[in-house]
């Protein structure tokens, strides 16, 4: 037998390995993260278009800059309330009926908006569907961690947080279109048609969350028993890797790193959810007219957040860093406000710089979740993951109100964008502090 057979012959169960393994992968890609995306593109939909009625909103029912940015913002109060809890009923009962129970509410809710005449039936209602909407996504994000190892999570992740920019390429056009096309049907403004007819698809996909996803490995009867068995090996090897971090939920309280992580995302949800609050009116602010023009143009920055998001999550997992791949695009979102906030009156210079920070502070999210994943490991997940970001999405209480009430203030949101970009560069640094062995994995 020569040397070359048997080189030939060693190399072949090697290769049977990474062809097996390479097809489970697909097949697990394939059947999850596109109908994950689908579903997240409705959640952040049903969750931000009240930033674009508001452009009809405010002067129907007179609500001034700081209430929408307050009523804005209380959703994220009930979503940190219920986010612990929720990720924990998540991992007892099972992502399937889960995540149906969480769709098909915030569907039912997000509809009642249609209703609302005064500010506390809108800070209500914008509570009550914080509470309903709690644990979607970081059950989603446990949920991945139950399939793919850590090495492999950062591009899984960044392309289900694609969802984000893409609800805002489509959401946006679809909210203005709406708000101008409804207008006076049935004696509705816009604003009301848009709540209903952006609800409907949530609770429609809720129910078929329901018939198509699978709670795990085990149940998933698309997958080969080799399939099935690979997987499981890797996820357990993961999880071995993940022994040092804590084991309980208890544990997950008392350690120091949880708390650390949660200021980090805290500082990057402020860009996020000011930008997708006030992008509609950024854009407006710089003299564009009508709906469907503010919402064609809004979808720009999300355009180049979807490039970037995709581009930092690969580089990540195959440079298997974490810390530069966070630093650099809260830098370049810290940048973007600056500039943006310097030149309100331009349009084509505040849109390419608002472009700049989305593109940074939508990396950030997808790229911050490698970091705790790596050291945290079975229930202390569900609970460390929920807790990060419950704790996180404060800011999505703290940015939209704070950008509301300085604009009542001083008149003009640029004090407001300076501000975020302070929270971005303090969000660097915090990565910086992170010891590097703790998440490169």
């Amino acid at each position: 037998m020569t040397s070359s057979t048997l080189q030939a012959g060693a190399a072949s169960p090697a290769a049977a390995d990474a062809a097996l393994e390479k097809r489970a992968y697909s097949k697990v890609f394939w059947r999850l993260v596109p109908f994950l995306m689908l579903c997240y593109v409705i959640a952040y939909l049903d969750r931000v278009n009240v930033g674009f009625a508001k452009l009809q909103m405010g002067q129907d029912l007179g609500f001034s800059e700081t209430v929408f940015g307050l009523g804005a913002g209380i959703f994220f109060l009930g979503y940190f309330l219920f986010e612990v809890p929720s990720n924990l009923l998540l991992n007892r009962v099972g992502a399937r009926v889960w995540i149906a129970r969480i769709m098909i509410t915030w569907g039912l809710l997000s509809a009642c908006f249609m209703f609302v005449k005064t500010p506390t039936s809108f800070y209500i209602l914008r509570f009550l569907l914080g509470l309903a909407e709690a644990g979607f996504y970081p059950g989603v994000i446990l949920y991945l961690t139950h399939w793919y190892p850590a090495h492999r999570r950062a591009r899984i992740i960044a392309v289900f947080m694609s969802a984000i920019p893409v609800a805002g390429i489509f959401g946006n056009p679809l909210s203005g279109w709406i708000m101008d096309s409804f207008h006076g049907v049935s004696a509705m403004s816009g604003w009301q048609w848009m709540f209903l007819i952006e609800a409907i698809p949530a609770v429609l996909i809720g129910v078929a969350v329901l018939l198509y996803l699978d709670n795990g490995i085990a149940q998933a009867r698309w997958l080969s028993a080799e399939e099935k068995a690979l997987l499981q090996r890797e996820v357990a090897k993961d999880a071995a890797h993940g022994a040092k971090g804590p084991h309980s939920v208890a544990g997950v309280f008392r350690d120091a790193r949880i708390w650390w992580m949660a200021f980090i995302y805290f500082a990057f949800v402020m860009g996020q959810y000011a930008l997708t609050f006030w992008l509609p009116t950024l854009v407006k602010a710089t003299g564009v007219q009508g709906n469907l023009n503010i919402g064609l143009l809004s979808a720009i920055p999300f355009l180049c957040a979807i490039v970037a998001m995709n581009f930092f999550g690969r580089s990540a997992d195959r440079r298997q860093e974490r810390r530069w791949h966070l630093i650099v695009p809260a830098m370049m979102g810290a940048v973007g406000f600056t500039v943006a906030a310097s030149y309100t009156q331009n349009t084509a210079v505040s849109l390419a710089f608002l472009s700049l920070a989305a593109a940074g502070v939508l990396t950030c999210a997808p790229l911050f979740w490698s970091l705790p994943t790596a050291f945290l490991t079975g229930t202390a997940a569900a609970a460390g993951i929920a807790a990060i970001n419950s704790v996180g999405n404060l800011a999505g209480f703290v940015s939209p109100y704070l950008i509301g009430y300085l604009k009542d203030l001083t008149g003009s949101t640029q004090i407001g964008m300076y501000v975020l970009a302070g929270a971005l560069v303090l969000g660097a640094i915090g990565v910086w502090f992170t010891p590097k062995q703790l998440v490169n994995r």
